[in-house]
């Protein structure tokens, strides 16, 4: 905040901010209403506080970097939403993956159990007949039939093992032969489907956790995506809610700052105005081409550059007084193009050329406030490209100076 100087009338009682301003109308209603009396002097009046430039640039700078991160959420919004429905997609196919992978486990879970009762009666087959060999071959011991007898009942190992080591159809005849054969038969295999059914339902077992870890993980996924697309919306809901606020901050400090200048300099003050000498800005950028000799870019003559070049806001940029002052000229000048000259009234005078057709906003006799609008940026006259051309005259108006550091005196800069 800067501290204006008084300006007799129109500074009394002025507010600290915006919201004493009001309260500043308020009193002067009721001085109003008072009885008239003898002006009060100058010296009198109390000095006020408004926000500074700068205070107006951060206000400004806080709701640019408000917009810039809410365009930042808003951009990746749409990467955001790809990504739920990336993941989505993606869970719904591992989804149907383990619903597949559960089909064939039932299904085959079916056919193992199937085998499994094939197995059993199998097996119930074969202990029948290992039942009626073992009486046949107790009945046939008890008739001595030479060694076999022995060899029978002293042969070590279970009844499989002693039935593959003989020769059934010597030891039972025909008959027991083909019906151990069949058993023996019907249990390999019983056996065979059942190892079978056991190494498929261990690989089905394994494929439905893997396929359950898949959809547990593609869920995730999606959730988490959700989540975040949800926090993302939300994040923009709250940093609009703080778009609003900065971007009432700024226009309120934006408004409080040429409440301050308008009673300091007049109506027309506005933009960058240096509260202590009343020197404004005339435009916005940086220097393209500085006061001195210089070859003309257009005519390629050796000449005078007569004040400085200030580019970068681009074609119809606004261009402001440099100071309080009266309009002397406004109109076409040559190798100026449109120009508007102005007497500040303290000996010193301003010069603003190469204003766009149609841009001239002032007319000759016509009083200005620093800072307020009285052109737009063009490229008439001998010009290669949008800029203001900005002068500078000192001694009564009469002679040229460098604008730069006549500038920087005042408490502006122009680079």
């Amino acid at each position: 905040m800067r501290r204006l100087r008084g300006r007799g009338a129109a500074t009394a009682g002025a507010p600290r901010g915006v919201a004493r301003w009001f309260r500043v109308i308020a009193g002067a209603v009721a001085l109003a209403l008072l009885p008239v009396l003898a002006p009060m002097p100058a010296s009198a009046l109390s000095a006020t506080d408004y926000p500074s430039w700068q205070d107006v640039i951060a206000a400004q700078a806080n709701a640019s970097s408000a917009n810039n991160l809410i365009a930042s959420l808003n951009a990746s919004l749409g990467g955001l939403q790809d990504e739920v429905d990336r993941t989505n997609v993606d869970a719904k196919a591992k989804g149907q993956i383990y619903a597949d992978a559960q089909q064939k486990y039932d299904e085959q879970n079916l056919k193992t159990q199937a085998l499994i009762d094939q197995t059993t009666a199998a097996q119930a087959d074969a202990d029948k007949a290992y039942k009626v060999a073992a009486q046949v071959i107790a009945e046939m011991s008890k008739g001595g039939s030479g060694d076999l007898t022995p060899q029978l009942l002293t042969s070590p190992g279970s009844p499989d093992l002693l039935l593959s080591r003989l020769e059934i159809s010597r030891v039972l005849g025909e008959r027991y032969a083909d019906m151990y054969q069949r058993a023996l038969e019907l249990k390999n295999r019983a056996n065979a489907l059942a190892d079978q059914a056991e190494v498929a339902k261990a690989l089905l077992e394994e494929l439905r956790d893997a396929t359950a870890k898949a959809l547990q993980e593609a869920t995730a996924a999606a959730t988490a995506a959700a989540d975040k697309l949800k926090q993302t919306q939300s994040d923009i809901v709250e940093v609009s809610a703080r778009i609003s606020y900065l971007q009432g901050l700024s226009a309120s400090t934006t408004a409080a700052y040429n409440e301050g200048l308008k009673a300091q300099f007049g109506d027309g003050a506005e933009g960058e105005v240096n509260w202590d000498t009343g020197w404004a800005r005339p435009v916005a950028g940086h220097i393209t081409s500085n006061f001195g000799m210089r070859v003309n870019p257009v005519s390629h003559i050796y000449q005078l550059h007569t004040g400085v070049d200030l580019s970068g806001p681009g074609c119809g940029a606004t261009i402001r007084a440099a100071h309080a002052g009266t309009v002397i000229y406004a109109g076409w000048d040559g190798s100026w193009g449109n120009y508007i000259a102005t007497d500040n009234g303290d000996g010193t005078g301003n010069g603003y050329a190469h204003i766009v057709n149609g841009g001239i906003g002032v007319s000759i006799g016509q009083h200005v406030d620093p800072g307020q609008p009285i052109a737009r940026v063009g490229s008439t006259g001998q010009s290669t490209g949008c800029h203001l051309h900005f002068i500078v005259r000192i001694n009564g108006n009469r002679d040229l100076t460098d604008p730069v550091p006549f500038m920087r005196n005042q408490g502006i800069t122009l680079n």
